[in-house]
């Protein structure tokens, strides 16, 4: 959720500063972006994704985040607040800090009106530079509707949607599965909102 932009830093600059800072910012090519809180309905919903892959990863050597852990690509100089991640099996940290991750498996965003563009460009962007990525969900919060981002050979992404309570996203790089309908739970759409 970008709010601002401030001046041109390093990302050693950035790293000190955020370490301190009492809001979180993202940081891509050498500007600070502040991000903005979360709506209850962002909130349900990351909750209940986290929920149900705590769950299923339980007995798996797998970390899943949420939004306090960064993203680092190496091949770029961005630093990110993905809203769900999950890395499995030797987990890599830029440092001792172990709060910038470098490998993870699955990314997850949860859309709003401020970001969306973002997560659907630049950031997308950013992340499939990452190695280690397989998998990238977008989930709404105005309507049910999820998308899987998945990478193939030749680092081809396929799409998927999935816009049904009863369909099933399976996200094969972490052999978890979670039901649109958990997702959504206690989340309440207006009326005007097309499913």
């Amino acid at each position: 959720m970008l709010a601002q932009k401030e001046l041109t830093i390093t990302p050693e600059q950035y790293l000190i500063q955020e370490r301190e800072a009492e809001f979180k910012s993202e940081y891509v090519d050498g500007e600070i972006f502040a991000m903005s809180g979360a709506s209850r309905k962002h909130n349900e919903i990351s909750s209940n994704i986290l929920a149900n892959l705590f769950n299923q990863l339980i007995a798996k050597p797998c970390g899943i985040y949420s939004s306090d852990m960064k993203v680092k690509s190496s091949k770029v100089d961005a630093y990110t607040y993905p809203d769900i991640v999950v890395s499995c099996d030797s987990q890599e940290f830029e440092d001792e800090n172990t709060d910038v991750l470098l490998n993870p498996i699955v990314i997850i965003e949860i859309l709003s009106d401020s970001t969306e563009a973002y997560d659907r460009g630049l950031k997308f962007s950013n992340y499939q530079l990452i190695d280690s990525l397989c998998e990238y969900l977008l989930v709404s919060q105005k309507i049910c509707s999820i998308e899987k981002f998945e990478k193939q050979k030749g680092n081809l992404w396929t799409y998927s949607k999935f816009g049904s309570m009863d369909d099933i996203v399976a996200i094969k790089s972490i052999e978890c599965e979670l039901c649109v309908k958990d997702i959504y739970r206690r989340v309440n759409f207006n009326q005007h909102d097309v499913f």
